[in-house]
């Protein structure tokens, strides 16, 4: 999903590597609703975490029915296509992918057999033991190819549906928590077969999972935005290192691993919805915290404060607020400019960012402006924006990020760029104020950030600012995305992945992030 295929979300520039947003996945059991719809309008909700492909796989409770295609949730589902998938129970997913290609074989839910019947399976996060669960997998049919094991399906989610074939002495529920406490890495997964609706979080917590009440049932969602819109009352997180079990007994939990909380940071400064709840923090009174922050740290003489909208609406918000500069709209937002399947050429590439962006030239002109955005990772965007606006005449231009300097790799689900492209990597900022244009620079602190999320920093990941990971990863003949695309652990070397552990006396040079996500 990234570059390639034209603008996308929060991608200003078609050549810039902005953050991208992890797979959302959705669960519900509830006799007697229409649960695809349900599904179909979670998933919708959700549809900034995943703009690849979409796919709702629902049950009766004899057989499992599942539809998916390339696209946007709109774009994939139809009036009839989601009236056609009749049952009870439904899992549903939108996907963002760095692990396996983007093709249609790689949308989700996956497919697998069990001992008892199927399995249908939706994963958000990113594995970071897929070698060792591959080998596992193929120890366990050594008589058949990858492909044949996973049906062209080139995702760590295919490993994980394929490894869930326990056998007659097992139940799905006893082959999952025997199954689970193997899996490393970040993973939210909802999966279920003909009678049961199952979610598990990874023990760290790295992305957010929540549990819903409906009238008749019980829903699972990435974030608690989408059992908004399905009128469904929160009811709590799924805690880390915890499978739940749904079905017409009721529900029931299983612990497979002890808790080691390490929530994203980066979900409160931009992954995740700004009306969603996270470990109970709204996100968006973060984001203004966030914002009064970095007024605090960062103040500048000027007239106006103006987001990159909309990711920096909130923190602009907390700025003008703190600072007493008034908020202004100085950027105007195509909102049908999304996911686009239609290159652009060379021409409008390389004023990409009007596609989604255009000025306010009377609001603009002749004023010190503060600008106000959520991250700086390869710094594109940022450098056509400043060139955007002196060209709309603004006299001087500020620019603030509501976060610190991105100077590590993501190996647990979104999709940085390597330590090379990042901007911020082995430069100052003044380096990277030059690089972009902009008359001053000013990066939100680590504690300031932290502070604004209202958690406890030792329960928070923040290793793409920090470079120190709270899951171990690999040596980097065992790290890799495309794994089974390539047949072998891919592409990262020895010098790179020491990076990733470094010992006192370790260089940390470009990191080449092979790691990817579903």
């Amino acid at each position: 999903m990234i570059r390639g295929d034209g603008l996308l979300n929060h991608d200003l520039m078609p050549d810039e590597s902005l953050p991208q947003d992890q797979c959302g996945v959705f669960g519900v059991w509830a006799p007697g609703e229409e649960v695809a719809k349900l599904t179909f309008f979670g998933l919708y909700s959700l549809q900034h975490r995943g703009q690849e492909s979409a796919g709702i796989a629902t049950s009766n409770g004899k057989k499992i029915l599942v539809y998916k295609d390339m696209g946007l949730v709109s774009q994939v589902f139809s009036e009839s296509s989601l009236e056609a998938l009749v049952g009870h129970i439904a899992v549903g997913h939108n996907r963002y992918s760095t692990t396996g290609s983007s093709s249609w074989r790689n949308a989700q839910p996956t497919l697998g057999r069990t001992a008892s019947g199927t399995i249908a399976l939706a994963h958000n996060g990113n594995l970071t033991n897929t070698a060792d669960l591959l080998e596992m997998l193929r120890s366990k049919y050594p008589d058949q190819t990858d492909n044949e094991i996973t049906g062209g399906n080139t995702t760590d989610t295919a490993v994980l549906t394929a490894l869930m074939n326990g056998d007659l002495d097992h139940t799905l529920e006893a082959t999952a928590l025997e199954l689970l406490p193997k899996v490393q890495g970040a993973f939210c997964l909802v999966f279920m077969d003909e009678t049961t609706l199952y979610a598990a979080r990874d023990p760290q917590g790295v992305r957010p999972l929540v549990l819903g009440r409906l009238e008749r049932g019980w829903v699972v969602a990435s974030e608690t935005a989408a059992l908004d819109i399905v009128g469904a009352s929160y009811v709590r997180e799924v805690e880390p290192g915890e499978l739940i079990a749904i079905d017409e007994n009721g529900l029931r939990s299983s612990r497979f691993a002890e808790v080691k909380r390490a929530g994203c940071v980066f979900e409160y400064v931009y992954l995740a919805r700004p009306d969603t709840t996270i470990n109970g923090r709204v996100v968006y009174d973060s984001r203004v915290e966030m914002g009064r922050t970095l007024a605090r740290e960062y103040p500048v003489d000027a007239d106006m404060v103006i987001p990159t909208p909309e990711s920096g609406t909130p923190a602009a918000i907390g700025y003008s607020q703190e600072s007493g500069i008034p908020f202004g709209h100085g950027l105007v937002k195509n909102a049908y400019v999304g996911r686009t399947f239609i290159q652009p050429s060379q021409t409008i590439r390389q004023r990409g960012i009007r596609l989604k962006l255009n000025p306010l030239k009377e609001q603009i002109r002749g004023k010190r402006i503060i600008v106000i955005d959520d991250s700086i990772v390869r710094g594109n965007t940022q450098r056509a924006l400043v060139a955007m606006l002196r060209e709309a005449g603004a006299a001087e231009i500020h620019v603030r990020i509501s976060s610190p300097p991105i100077t590590w790799p993501c190996f647990y689900g979104i999709d940085f760029a390597t330590r090379a492209e990042l901007i911020a990597t082995g430069i100052g900022v003044d380096e990277v104020r030059q690089s972009i244009g902009a008359d001053s620079l000013g990066y939100l602190s680590k504690d300031g950030m932290v502070a604004a999320t209202e958690q406890k920093e030792s329960q928070l990941c923040t290793a793409c600012f920090t470079g120190v990971y709270p899951i171990e990863l690999p040596t980097a003949d065992r790290l890799g995305k495309n794994l089974l695309e390539r047949g072998s652990a891919a592409g990262v070397s020895d010098a790179d992945a020491a990076a990733c552990n470094p010992g006192p006396d370790s260089e940390l040079n470009a990191l080449v992030s092979e790691a990817g996500n579903d």
